[in-house]
């Protein structure tokens, strides 16, 4: 099984200058743990999770002030949607983080999470967003 099978083609994608609530809001309007986040000044996309924020939140740091570029990891570890589930597992595990953006050539065509690993090994559900 490769990432294409079990990737989520709706990705949100955010700039650098939106607040953490913003991000929240948007991410929660779509029910992702993640967005990336497009730079135009960065060599690649960044990716913002639920954990920053949270992580941004317990240090006391205000969502309405504060801005996803300051908060986001930089260059995401990227994936192509013909790699194999099992890499890319291995890649989450090993770099310490849930989601893969995933890009064919220039482009970014889907998020895979390790939700949606779980979800098409178990053999559970149709294909829901990251």
């Amino acid at each position: 099984m490769h990432v294409r099978d079990a990737m989520s083609t709706t990705v949100l994608t955010i700039g650098p200058t939106h607040t953490l609530r913003q991000a929240a809001k948007l991410m929660a309007e779509r029910k992702v743990g993640a967005a990336v986040v497009l730079d135009p000044d960065a060599d690649g996309p960044g990716i913002l999770t639920e954990r920053d924020m949270l992580e941004a939140v317990a240090l006391g740091q205000d969502p309405d002030t504060e801005v996803c570029g300051d908060h986001l990891t930089p260059d995401a570890v990227t994936a192509t949607p013909d790699w194999d589930l099992g890499r890319a597992a291995t890649a989450m595990v090993t770099g310490g983080f849930r989601h893969l953006v995933v890009c064919d050539g220039p482009d970014i065509v889907g998020v895979l999470s390790v939700r949606d690993i779980v979800r098409v090994v178990s053999g559970r559900g149709e294909l829901a967003p990251a």
